[in-house]
């Protein structure tokens, strides 16, 4: 699993402006299967995503895909985990340690 963490690198009307691409892009996300989860930090300076998945690659892809991305808006930091305890709700997410 990942938490992507964004932070902006523009003014927020910059980011705004791409706001609804990025939000497109994010429900795109979703209907793969790949994100779980998404909002913004308080105070508003970025956003988190969580996605599934233990291919690095392609949430690095994912990322650099991100209108936010294409548009100059924001930087990435993605950090991996292994997910060997979640909520009931989250079981399915569930991931044994790694050797």
């Amino acid at each position: 699993m990942f938490v992507l963490e964004l932070t902006y690198t523009a003014p927020l009307d910059r980011v705004d402006a791409a706001m609804a691409d990025h939000v497109a892009w994010l429900e795109k996300g979703y209907a793969t299967g790949l994100l779980i989860a998404s909002g913004r930090k308080v105070p508003r300076d970025g956003g988190v995503i969580l996605a599934a998945g233990t291919d690095r690659a392609a949430v690095e892809q994912l990322a650099a895909e991100d209108p936010f991305t294409v548009a100059g808006v924001c930087a990435y930091r993605i950090t991996e985990f292994v997910a060997t305890k979640t909520a009931p709700g989250l079981a399915e997410y569930r991931e044994q340690p790694r050797s």
